[in-house]
């Protein structure tokens, strides 16, 4: 069992909206018009309304009412629009998900939560983009994991009361991967973005490949923030004992005091309710 063969076997059930493949496939090509990509959009009135309301969320904080697609996709440019197509399908993409296992609002609560922290983490403009997508995508393994594994995913779940890690440590004995890698290989055959399925794919071993180290810290950071995070609550970041080792290392490398930490959770609550509500 590996997370390239569960996947390909899978692709049936958890794959993306045809809509979406289509965008995908004309942003690759890479000399696609606005207009081409506004007639495709168009032809998904659900898709329409999210898109638009993504765009005149505070989330992008623009100035003036953003009322057609067209304007969206000018304002927004090529890659935030996959970015934010994905977002607007991926709930959608999911379902039949045991309810034993998880609560699917508040498991995108916390991916919301996750997607907005890690983009304003991200160390410049140009990236908070696929740094959002790979917060709210973080988990999607698990899903996987819950949906073709159950009885295993249970023993995992768990081990949760142990800390993060136990159930990492469960994970890898259960299955011989994480979710993190189950994940990242769904995102790679969706034809996401290397840097978005590579941050996944690290995101509980940030500092094993240099390459994508500061990437895969940065979302680290960001999911377990999200943690001290939870609906209609007023959480600390305390709790020392439930912070996995690699969070600690993430928080290190990116220079984040509980200080920071702090000021980043009051402006995600800011923010995370308002894109929940059009996400989910």
């Amino acid at each position: 069992m590996d997370p390239c063969t569960i996947v390909t076997n899978i692709r049936s059930i958890f794959s993306l909206p045809d809509v979406v493949v289509r965008i995908n496939e004309l942003i690759d090509a890479g000399e696609t018009t606005n207009l081409e990509l506004e007639r495709v959009i168009l032809n998904d009135p659900a898709l329409t309304a999210k898109l638009l309301k993504f765009a005149n969320s505070s989330y992008f904080g623009l100035s003036g009412r953003v009322d057609t697609v067209l304007r969206a996709i000018s304002i927004i440019g090529h890659k935030e629009l996959r970015n934010l197509v994905v977002a607007s399908s991926v709930t959608e993409t999911f379902k039949d998900i045991p309810s034993n296992l998880v609560n699917m609002d508040t498991f995108w609560y916390h991916s919301v939560t996750s997607g907005v922290t890690a983009r304003l983490l991200a160390s410049s403009v140009d990236s908070r983009e696929r740094f959002f997508i790979a917060g709210l995508l973080h988990g999607v393994g698990r899903l996987i994991l819950f949906s073709q594994y159950p009885k295993e995913s249970a023993k995992v779940l768990s081990c949760i009361n142990q800390g993060e890690e136990a159930a990492i440590h469960a994970e890898r004995k259960f299955f011989g991967f994480t979710h993190a890698q189950l994940g990242a290989e769904l995102l790679r055959q969706w034809r996401l973005p290397v840097n978005i399925w590579k941050t996944v794919e690290f995101q509980l071993d940030p500092m094993h490949e240099e390459t994508y180290k500061y990437d895969a810290s940065t979302l680290c950071a960001a999911v377990n923030i999200a943690n001290f995070i939870q609906p209609c609550t007023n959480q600390k970041a305390n709790g020392e004992k439930s912070i996995p080792t690699h969070a600690f290392e993430a928080w290190n490398l990116l220079g984040l005091t509980p200080e920071i930490i702090e000021s980043v959770i009051a402006v995600t609550r800011l923010q995370v309710i308002e894109l929940f509500n059009i996400v989910r």
